[in-house]
């Protein structure tokens, strides 16, 4: 998909990936933190895009389930999160994020299985834009929410009749649920060492998602080629991703790591466009363009707004979440 310090995380960037387990630098390291960055987006979205072509031997539910599962399995394995110590209140916590998970990602594979892999992250990513916006409170976010509005405005081309209705209901219930995330991702830190709260919520995600890929797919998640294909889409998708993200902010500003993550709507439609052949119109890559620099422009504004407020703003950066796929 990190400790997140902060009460409020408004930007759309990746905060299990400072809450991911340790990693060494090593090979990965020489890529540089921009590079780390682009290329955890890259693995996450064509993670997407081979989830999609999963879909028709899975079904969406089963791929959620499959992906859950492994990335659950990898991270409890890593991580051996300590069960005893903790409180009701602890415990709570990460249930409600291990179900915000669980729903994030069920809703945006339910998403992309009706509509193109660009469009559903342009319009997932507007959940945790709309937090950032309502979390600054200034002037200047209404005009990143206007353009953000007139690019969905153009990427529905009027009224969405060019997308599946549903699945851009799904997708915009996904960013609701990336926003939940964020908000849970950074309690869930406070009150868990190291990533052991993302494990333990992912396993709970894992245990509340797999009776529904059961139910959908049955035997075919035990098939080898299934299961082969699921954990690729776990590792590309969470686990590599978030080892990449880590090592990219201990040497980068959140700040600028927050404005490269909102790059990631224009990397799911190359990998929707060289995967699964989902050409956009001209009139679809200008409404992901308008969303982009409208997600920018917040990230920019909440860390850049003031003397003495921009360490704490650059604090509540590193509480985000990664994106439900």
């Amino acid at each position: 998909m990190t400790t997140p310090d902060s009460v409020t995380t408004p930007q759309p960037a990746t905060t299990a990936a400072a809450a991911a387990p340790a990693a060494g630098p090593g090979r990965l390291g020489s890529l540089g933190p921009v590079g780390l960055v682009l290329a955890g987006g890259i693995s996450v979205q064509f993670g997407g895009a081979l989830a999609v072509m999963l879909m028709p031997r899975a079904g969406a539910l089963g791929v959620v389930a499959l992906r859950l599962l492994v990335a659950a399995v990898v991270l409890l394995l890593v991580c051996r999160p300590r069960l005893r110590g903790h409180s009701r209140t602890d415990w709570g916590t990460v249930v409600v994020f291990g179900i915000t998970m669980a729903a994030m990602n069920g809703l945006f594979y339910q998403a992309v299985a009706r509509i193109p892999l660009g469009p559903a992250v342009t319009l997932e990513v507007l959940g945790p834009l709309a937090l950032s916006v309502l979390a600054s409170r200034r002037a200047i976010n209404v005009v990143w929410a206007a353009l953000a509005l007139a690019g969905v405005f153009l990427l529905g081309g009027g009224g969405f009749s060019g997308l599946d209705p549903t699945g851009v209901a799904f997708a915009l219930g996904a960013g609701a649920m990336w926003a939940a995330y964020i908000i849970f991702s950074a309690r869930t830190g406070r009150r868990f060492p190291q990533a052991d709260g993302l494990a333990l919520a992912m396993a709970v995600g894992a245990v509340l998602f797999l009776p529904l890929g059961i139910a959908e797919s049955g035997t075919k998640l035990v098939d080898p080629v299934t299961l082969g294909l699921g954990a690729a889409v776990a590792l590309l998708s969470s686990v590599l991703p978030y080892t990449l993200e880590l090592l990219a902010l201990r040497r980068l500003p959140a700040a600028a790591f927050a404005i490269l993550m909102s790059l990631e709507p224009a990397i799911a439609a190359t990998a929707g466009f060289l995967l699964l052949d989902q050409a956009l119109t001209v009139m679809q890559a200008a409404a992901i363009a308008l969303v982009i620099a409208a997600s920018m422009g917040a990230v920019r504004t909440q860390v850049g707004g003031g003397r003495g407020g921009g360490r704490r703003k650059t604090a509540a950066l590193e509480g985000t979440g990664p994106a439900g796929i």
